[in-house]
């Protein structure tokens, strides 16, 4: 509708503007974080690509990272895992890669430590798509211990429970 394309503009001329530093103080006093994690959950791919992008925008600025963890960025990244778009996916690893350094940087935990969010890092490892495993792979080494990769391949299921792989590109005919 045009009422969503417009919502979606704006939310995009929003992710662009996060990626701004200077930026950063004016988003925070708006509340911008709480907007781009409710866009990131979004039914609509668009919207949600949008929203989460923002986010990833954001993560890149430490002055933001506590604002999207209290805003529940972080779980809306983890559910964005999930999303058929592929930009949507590489914009919430992202942004949980630079979660976790701040959180690691204070020496706590986050959901990304969580059995499903490996065992689906470890299924992107296997993806077709170059930026899906390459990020997957950086995710495992630098958000997980050893232990906890372990556990995952040791787990008689691949598939991570509510995280399946976002859907591929169509099969090419040669």
């Amino acid at each position: 509708t045009p009422a969503a394309g417009a919502c979606d503009q704006v939310l995009a001329n929003l992710a662009n503007f996060a990626s701004d530093p200077t930026q950063a103080p004016f988003l925070l006093a708006l509340q911008v974080p709480a907007l781009f994690s409710d866009a990131a959950t979004s039914s609509r791919e668009r919207t949600a690509e949008f929203g989460m992008g923002g986010l990833c925008n954001l993560s890149a600025d430490p002055r933001c990272r506590d604002a999207i963890e209290a805003a529940g960025g972080v779980e809306a990244a983890v559910r964005c895992l999930s999303r058929a778009s592929e930009e949507t996916v590489l914009s919430a690893i992202t942004a949980l890669v630079l979660l976790h350094q701040h959180r690691h940087q204070r020496q706590q935990r986050g959901p990304w430590a969580a059995l499903p969010v490996v065992q689906c890092m470890l299924r992107l490892q296997q993806a077709k798509s170059a930026r899906l495993r390459t990020l997957a792979t950086l995710f495992l080494q630098d958000c997980c211990s050893p232990a906890q990769v372990e556990e995952a391949h040791k787990t008689e299921s691949q598939s991570a429970v509510g995280i399946p792989l976002p859907p591929g590109p169509p099969p090419t005919t040669d």
